[in-house]
Parts: structure tokens; sequence; C-alpha cells
């Protein structure tokens, strides 16, 4: 394996997973009837920070864990076709949007010579931009359950979560 990419490691380790693997017998309906909106940071091991075990949750990863369009349309469908009803949306500390700016767009535009149709979604306060994120979840007309809709920011050094009063 020595001169392999990181692609070929992973598909080895998944070969040596498949080998003790036994199907779980669930369907795609999450036992615990939540949905994980967090950010993508190789930090976050959500399953052990959170006590999740496989099949209790749908996880939604992003850059920032910010909510978008298409999280909204992962929500939505997790909640119309798969039966979750809770939303935990989780940000962090020290995290890389903080030191974006929407410059990147224009950036990448110089670059490429393509402006992006997507937004950076960069921020300087994260409990304001958790605030937004739990506003954008429970104003969508396309997720009907908002009525627990909770949102954290995970310390990286500590580990803890802390939540987010949503009317700060």
């Amino acid at each position: 394996m020595g001169d392999g990419t990181v692609t070929d490691r992973l598909v080895e380790a998944n070969a040596r997973y498949a080998e003790a693997f036994t199907d779980p017998g669930m369907d795609a309906r999450p036992v615990l009837h939540v949905a994980v909106v967090a950010c993508m940071d190789a930090r976050l091991d959500l399953h052990a920070a959170l006590g999740l075990e496989l099949g209790d949750c749908h996880t939604i990863r992003n850059a920032g864990g910010v909510v978008t369009d298409d999280v909204i349309r992962s929500l939505t469908i997790s909640q119309r076709k798969l039966g979750t009803r809770s939303v935990v949306l989780i940000h962090h500390t020290g995290c890389g949007l903080e030191s974006l700016t929407e410059d990147f767009r224009n950036e990448l535009e110089a670059e490429v010579g393509q402006r992006p149709a997507w937004a950076v979604e960069s921020f300087r306060d994260v409990d304001q931009d958790v605030r937004q994120s739990m506003q954008r979840v429970r104003t969508s007309p396309f997720v009907p359950h908002t009525d627990d809709v909770r949102g954290f920011v995970f310390d990286v050094k500590t580990g803890l979560l802390r939540e987010v009063d949503p009317a700060s």
C-alpha cells in the first residue's frame, strides 16, 4: 500500500470493515427522529460527542454548519419522508468561516473566470450565526416540524456543547 493515495487507504479500510459487517436490519428512518446540522470540521466527532449510535439520526454537514437552501432540502426530506421531528444545529469554536469573507467569491471569480452561484456564508459572531440558522429552519415553509429546533456551539478545546439562546 505504501504508494497509495488517501482514497486507496480508505477503500482498503472499507474492505476490512465489510469483512466483519452485519446488516443492522434497520431502514432509513432515524431511531431518535432527529436531524443534526453541523460543520464539516474534522474535529467534530458527532456520534461520540452526542452519544449517538448508527441509525439514531440524520447528519447534514457543510462548511460552517450553516442553513443553506440545500440544508433546507435535506431537512424537508428528513422530516416529510423519513419521520424526523427535532433539529439540532451545531456550530463550533475556531471555525474557518470566521476568517473568510464574501470577498472569497470575488477572488474565485478572478481566478476561475466564473462567479460561484453560492454564498460563502461567512460570519464573525458564532452565536449570531447559530441564531440565524435556527431562524432559517423555523421560518422555512417546507420544514413542517419547527417546535424543537435548538442551536449549540461545540467547544473544540473542551468537547462541551453550549446552547445558544434564540432570543438574545
